[in-house]
Formats: C-alpha cells, sequence, structure tokens
C-alpha cells in the first residue's frame, strides 16, 4: 500500500520538505493505517515517523583552500581569469599609495618634523609619482632634512662671520675717528 499521504501529513506536521520525512520500513503496516494528523502525530511521538536532520555542508576545505591561497598558493597563470588590470586596478594601487604618502605628510607636518614649504615640495613631487612607497619618501624627507640642517647651519656661520666682520670693521673705523679726533691736534 502506498505511502505517500502520511509522507506528505508528517512533513506538512513538521514544517519541512518530503524528503526530509523517514518512515520506518518495519512497521509500515502500522503507518499505513494511520490516515489523519492526529494519527500522524501519534507516530512522530512514538518514534515510528522521524525528520531526518539536515544535512551539513562542511566548509573545512573551503577554509583550507582559502587559508593556502592567502599564502600565496593557487594563484599561479592557470588559475587566473581577467587581466591584471582587471584583479587590481593600477588606479586603486595609485590611490592606495597617494593616501598613505599624503597621510605621512601630514603627521610629519602636524609634529613639526617639516615646515609647510618642504611639505609642499613632496607633497606635489608625491603627486608627480617620485616616491615609489613610504619608505622612500621617508628617506628622502630624512635627507632633506639633514641637508636643510646643514645649509641652515652654514648660513649662521657665515652669518655669524659676516656680524663679526662688521663688529670689527666699525672698532676700527671708531677707533680711527677717535684717533682723528685726538689726532687734530698734532695737525
Amino acid at each position: 500500500m502506498p505511502i505517500r499521504l502520511q509522507k506528505r501529513l508528517a512533513a506538512s506536521i513538521k514544517k519541512c520538505g518530503v524528503r526530509k520525512i523517514w518512515l520506518d520500513p518495519n512497521e509500515s503496516s502500522e503507518i499505513s493505517m494511520a490516515n489523519s494528523r492526529f494519527n500522524i502525530r501519534k507516530l512522530l511521538k512514538d518514534g515510528l515517523v522521524i525528520r531526518k536532520p539536515q544535512v551539513i555542508h562542511s566548509r573545512a576545505r573551503c577554509k583550507k583552500n582559502l587559508a593556502a591561497k592567502r599564502l600565496g598558493r593557487h594563484t599561479g597563470t592557470g588559475k587566473r581569469r581577467g587581466t591584471r588590470e582587471a584583479r587590481l586596478p593600477t588606479k586603486v594601487i595609485w590611490t592606495r599609495r597617494t593616501r598613505v604618502l599624503r597621510r605621512l605628510l601630514k603627521k610629519y607636518r602636524a609634529a613639526k618634523k617639516i615646515d609647510s614649504h618642504q611639505y609642499h615640495k613632496f607633497y606635489v613631487r608625491a603627486k608627480g609619482n617620485v616616491y615609489k612607497n613610504k619608505r622612500v619618501l621617508i628617506e628622502y624627507i630624512h635627507k632633506e632634512k639633514t641637508n636643510y640642517t646643514k645649509e641652515k647651519a652654514l648660513k649662521e656661520q657665515s652669518e655669524a662671520r659676516m656680524q663679526k666682520a662688521r663688529a670689527k670693521k666699525e672698532r676700527k673705523e671708531s677707533a680711527k675717528a677717535a684717533r682723528e679726533a685726538s689726532g687734530e691736534v698734532k695737525k
């Protein structure tokens, strides 16, 4: 005797699909006698009709593959669908790099490591694609700072020398003027 009715009723009661219902094959005669929801509920309670557990869809393999991909595996030419530009556009790379460099420059300017003139000089150069990455920019900044401090020191030294020479000249002139004032009598 077919037991499609019982399966349908059980599925309706358990709120699942017909494929999820298991009927005990040893008790098929008793199950075939049940023709109402009440009787099916009784069979469910007795364990002659069961809702099968959900099939597990494991992500273990997927996780393992993703972990390997993070290490750089399975990314050779054979695995690539799409051009280099499609996979990671140069514009995106440019944007990321520029943002990193500009952020660094702003930080250095805020920390008074570079003044506004130096900031502008580096900003324009960064825009002109001079610096490949953050490390290169930092190297350039250090070089510039050392040159800047050297020039500043040399300028200060020359200024001090000029000041000294001026003072010496003034002293000489004042001494000469004093001698002339006292020497007027000799003339």
